[in-house]
């Protein structure tokens, strides 16, 4: 009987250790930042958009599918990517084709999949924002959908559309984080904040398409950006102040 205890003890003891060396998903952003893929521009933005906090505010784990929608030029994606590499599952959709192209063959992006790259956004003659045109992402119950700094391209059609698809993607009970830049409740569209969105025009349309609001966070907040000026406007660009919102797709969907 001793011996039954003393060998469940070290097993124990033994399955404690191995927890204890995993690195935790902030270590593992840390080291992706620390990578020399990263242009110093790239690292510049670092103090700016908080990366660590921000992934760790939405419960992003190492062993989670993950999709990042508009990847962009993979400010993100070169941090997603590695982070999840070991063991996770990590997909970029929807305007991926120079993240594609710029990270083939490189170290630690090897299992990071382009899906539904038949998925267009576009603008209709004379509309200042696009237009999304997709049936599916092409994958389902992942854990969590991300996107950055994209809600606001898109006009209404383009905003349901790029919900509809991070809902059908979702597990029960997985996570849609959507970071972007403040403007003003309910302020007409003007050149200023053409590229700024209403924080509670987002939730109102998010929940419209049966996400469920977790949390925000005050992480991208700044006091001192007046929602006056367009966000590349030398006054605010890179000190804008952005919203950080986490849905969750309701466990009985």
């Amino acid at each position: 009987m001793k011996k039954l205890l003393s060998l469940s003890l070290a097993c124990a003891l033994l399955s404690a250790s191995a927890l204890s060396t995993a690195a935790p998903i902030g270590d593992k952003i840390k080291t992706a930042m620390a990578s020399d893929i990263r242009s110093a521009a790239e690292v510049e933005r670092d103090r700016n958009r908080r990366p660590v906090q921000t992934l760790e505010f939405f419960g992003l784990e190492d062993n989670m599918s993950v999709v990042e929608l508009i990847p962009g030029g993979g400010w993100y994606t070169k941090l997603l990517a590695p982070a999840l590499s070991e063991n996770g599952e990590f997909y970029i959709a929807i305007g991926a084709g120079r993240v594609k192209e710029n990270m083939a063959g490189v170290a630690g992006f090897e299992k990071m999949k382009v899906i539904a790259e038949d998925a267009s956004s576009y603008r209709e003659e004379g509309a200042s924002s696009y237009s999304l045109k997709a049936t599916t992402l092409g994958v389902s119950d992942v854990d969590m959908v991300l996107t950055f700094r994209n809600y606001h391209n898109f006009g209404e059609q383009g905003r349901k559309k790029m919900n509809e698809l991070a809902f059908d993607a979702l597990r029960p009970g997985g996570i849609y984080g959507v970071v972007d830049h403040t403007a003003r409740h309910m302020e007409p569209s003007n050149s200023s904040n053409r590229r700024r969105i209403d924080p509670v025009l987002a939730i109102k349309e998010i929940q419209e398409a049966g996400f469920v609001l977790v949390d925000y966070s005050n992480l991208h907040y700044k006091e001192d950006d007046e929602l006056e000026y367009e966000v590349g406007a030398r006054s605010v660009s890179g000190n804008t102040d952005r919203w950080t919102m986490k849905f969750m797709k309701p466990k009985g969907e």
